[in-house]
């Protein structure tokens, strides 16, 4: 088993520039240190269903209230108040660049919280894995971690429609075939959305998935401790 670069075509360079952009850096790294009620937060906001901060805050009154019963800390509020801003600011774009900011988001937080416990130095993005005998799938998995002994391969989704037959496959292949060399391979779909939703999706499903690590809104943290398991 051995990881390769994806190849740099059109796609990749357009998308390389999106992740590229100070605001995906700037709200991964703000989603990193939120709490789950500040992430269901920036999903509401980022699906770009209305741009009034006012009325967010509004509509998530324990983020923004002083104070008090249920009110918020000082240094929670102005996360909430940073986190209010760059979603809005993905939300303004159009509906196309609005999806890739949101995907190129979500896999940056990925990478960003597999660092804390793996070491940056072993994350990667956007590679192929390679096996002996096997065709290279063309899409590569969205981030990686590359250690001896102990590979992850983690595909990222905004929300639970993204889970369909064609990820689990590949993912689930790429598990299977990393077993054939003698090497263990941990997979996960990260998604940006309720566990309840996920798992709902995944019902509908009939590829394999029973060794996919479901990691949503719920338990984005444990990708810093350990993925759970499936």
């Amino acid at each position: 088993m051995r990881f390769q670069d994806a190849a740099r075509d059109g796609r990749a360079v357009v998308y390389a520039g999106i992740q590229a952009d100070p605001l995906v850096a700037r709200a991964a790294a703000l989603l990193a240190e939120a709490s789950h009620a500040q992430r269901v937060l920036a999903r509401a906001v980022m699906n770009g269903e209305a741009t009034d901060p006012a009325g967010w805050r509004t509509m998530f009154p324990t983020l923004f209230g002083e104070g008090g019963a249920g009110g918020a800390s000082e240094d929670d509020r102005a996360r909430s108040e940073a986190i209010l801003a760059a979603s809005l600011a993905v939300a303004e774009r159009g509906e196309q660049v609005r999806s890739q900011f949101r995907g190129a988001i979500v896999e940056a937080l990925t990478a960003d919280l597999l660092a804390r416990r793996v070491g940056a130095a072993s994350v990667r993005r956007e590679r192929r894995i390679l096996f002996d005998g096997v065709r290279a799938e063309i899409h590569p998995y969205d981030v990686t971690v590359e250690r001896d002994g102990a590979a992850e391969a983690h595909d990222c989704k905004w929300g639970a429609r993204g889970i369909n037959a064609d990820v689990l496959h590949q993912l689930d292949d790429a598990r299977t075939h990393a077993a054939e060399e003698d090497e263990h391979l941990t997979i996960g779909l990260v998604v940006f959305d309720a566990e309840r939703s996920c798992r709902v999706r995944l019902d509908r499903q009939s590829a394999p998935n029973g060794s996919t690590a479901i990691i949503g809104l719920e338990s984005l943290d444990a990708l810093a401790t350990g993925v759970p398991r499936p």
